[in-house]
């Protein structure tokens, strides 16, 4: 009678236990696991020609299949049907060994956890048990998962059986960190570096995993649960499990949000522009609205700084805003104020709210220490112009260069209008049409003219590893300093004939040069008119009604290129506050 009511029990679907949906969805063959196509195409080509490596290292952050991945791959060592053992990774027919493989419980293949197993006996275990032959598998298959946990000596006992292993043995291991195995270890397998898994193929399988599940959801609550697993399946798959239960079997961007802590990326978006437009009160409403609402004030913080470096990536790529684990807002929103507000004040508010997350840290009172972010960022907006700072100092008017940039903000950092883009680099692939080149007529046109060619290697090499002895159309003479590369003289002739459509006879000089490089002439300069600026009175004076600040650049108004002089009214060129680091 107790055994009659036993088997009711277990065959009672609410009496059975309920199995997370990482379990429920874990992988069994190379055809299921997602993200990994570079390391399933390398093991493919391996098993097609016999060659197969006796051990391996998976490595790679937490939950992207790393322990799945040793359990596949030991199912393909020892796959055997009725036609006999043959490793394969093709199986999608299920093996004679198969299922306790995939499950754990094969006599023949071993998972051992090297966090609860560091010392030298468990591997002195694993040396004995090699010496015997596998009982009803291909082969015995060790796994060790968290293997940068072993100790040295431990480690030192696995080396020679990792070595030379008997046939019938195969080694995975398996690893967040890499940099710990000793190099010992990683020279005797074959690593692996499993990819965190990118937000497009995340979204798509949890799409249909949850259309499986019958599971309704809102597209911007999934994007938030993919964006906070950071690449990680079984982080995202748990934070799925954790919203159903949290929605009562529906998921919704205002329950995630909750569950996660966050703040409501439109409120967040509208705070950032409050910010931006110099809007004391109401950013400081938004950001008690967004705390009142369960936000915690790191967590706002952080989300405006996450958006900042949305908007300047939009500005920079466009195409950044294409991304689909962005919201409609973020998306709409970010391109919007990526067209109205320039490069420096976005560096700059990214600046603020970095350090202002460390203050927040260490703060005994959070909110405050975010109101006090928010309050420094708005007002830094006010810091002055250079020439509004020298006429201050010096009482008298200063003239502008005319120049197409947008007028001084009226606060928060909205221009009046919207800053021009900027250029955009062709692409070299791109057809266009050559224009006939001058004939460089001096050794600085030449490194002119490999600027305007944009070859960085061979500009760096002109000015720091060349010295010019003499030079004539069609025939140059240079030292080369001990550093250069000696091939360097036929990439300048070459580069020169293709450039001006004639040849070039380039020589190096056997005699010893002591004229310096252009690079030493620039840097000598630099240093004399850095010196030269520390004596100015002006300079000193801004020195001491900046207290902290650093001189760390030098632009005179001639040397500025005519469509950059004071191109950013907002920002102090070539001075850094305290504030500012």
């Amino acid at each position: 009678m107790g055994t009659r009511q036993e088997d009711m029990a277990t065959s009672d679907p609410q009496k059975t236990p309920y199995q997370v949906l990482a379990r429920k969805y874990r992988p069994g063959s190379f055809e299921s696991l997602i993200g990994q196509d570079a390391m399933v195409r390398t093991l493919s080509n391996a098993f097609k020609s016999g060659r197969i490596h006796h051990a391996f290292i998976l490595t790679g952050v937490r939950g992207v299949g790393k322990t799945t991945t040793a359990r596949i791959l030991a199912r393909a060592f020892n796959y055997a049907d009725e036609t006999g053992p043959h490793p394969t990774l093709d199986l999608q027919k299920e093996g004679l060994h198969c299922a306790e493989i995939i499950s754990g419980t094969h006599v023949d293949v071993m998972e051992m956890d090297a966090a609860s197993n560091t010392g030298i006996d468990s591997i002195r275990e694993i040396n004995a048990m090699t010496r015997t032959p596998p009982m009803s598998a291909p082969y015995k298959v060790f796994i060790i998962d968290e293997v940068h946990m072993l100790s040295t000596s431990a480690f030192n006992g696995l080396l020679k059986t990792l070595e030379e292993p008997p046939p019938y043995v195969k080694f995975i291991f398996a690893t967040t960190e890499i940099r710990k195995v000793p190099v010992t270890i990683l020279s005797r397998c074959q690593r692996f570096d499993l990819r965190r898994i990118t937000p497009e193929v995340m979204t798509g399988y949890l799409t249909g995993l949850l259309e499986k599940e019958g599971v309704p959801f809102e597209p911007e609550a999934l994007a938030m649960m993919v964006r906070a697993g950071e690449g990680s399946a079984r982080d995202c798959l748990s934070l799925v499990d954790q919203a159903i239960a949290h929605g009562d079997g529906r998921i919704t961007a205002e329950a995630v949000r909750m569950m996660l802590g966050l703040a409501d990326r439109a409120q967040t978006i509208d705070l950032f522009e409050n910010v931006m437009r110099g809007d004391v009160a109401a950013a400081l409403d938004g950001l008690r609205n967004l705390y009142d609402s369960g936000a915690d004030p790191s967590t706002i913080i952080a989300d405006l700084a996450e958006f900042t470096h949305l908007v300047t990536r939009i500005k920079i790529v466009p195409s950044a805003a294409d991304d689909p684990v962005l919201t409609p807002d973020e998306k709409t929103r970010g391109a919007d104020l990526a067209n109205r507000l320039g490069l420096r004040i976005l560096t700059r508010t990214w600046q603020i709210l970095s350090g202002g997350l460390n203050e927040i840290a260490q703060s005994g009172n959070g909110l405050q220490a975010a109101e006090m972010v928010l309050i420094r960022l708005i007002y830094a907006a006010d810091l002055p112009s250079p020439d509004e700072l020298i006429e201050k100092l010096t009482g008298q008017p200063q003239e502008t260069a005319a120049a197409p940039s947008a007028p001084a903000p009226t606060g928060g950092g909205f221009s009046a209008r919207a800053t021009a883009p900027m250029p955009r680099p062709q692409p070299q692939n791109e057809p266009r049409a050559q224009a006939a080149q001058p004939m460089p007529q001096s050794y600085t046109e030449l490194v002119a003219l490999a600027g305007e060619k944009r070859d960085i290697l061979l500009k760096h090499a002109l000015e720091s590893d060349m010295k010019p002895v003499s030079f004539e159309a069609g025939r140059i003479e240079v030292a080369l300093t001990p550093t250069a590369n000696p091939s360097i003289v036929s990439v300048l002739s070459a580069r020169l004939k293709d450039w001006t459509g004639r040849p070039w006879l380039v020589t190096v000089s056997t005699k010893e040069i002591d004229t310096p490089t252009l690079r030493e002439v620039r840097e000598a300069d630099q240093r004399n008119a850095r010196d030269e600026a520390l004596e100015d009175p002006m300079v000193k004076a801004v020195m001491e009604t900046f207290p902290g600040a650093r001189l760390v650049n030098i632009k005179t108004r001639e040397a500025a290129p005519e469509n950059e002089a004071l191109e950013d009214p907002e920002a102090i060129e070539g001075l850094e506050t305290e504030d500012d680091e």
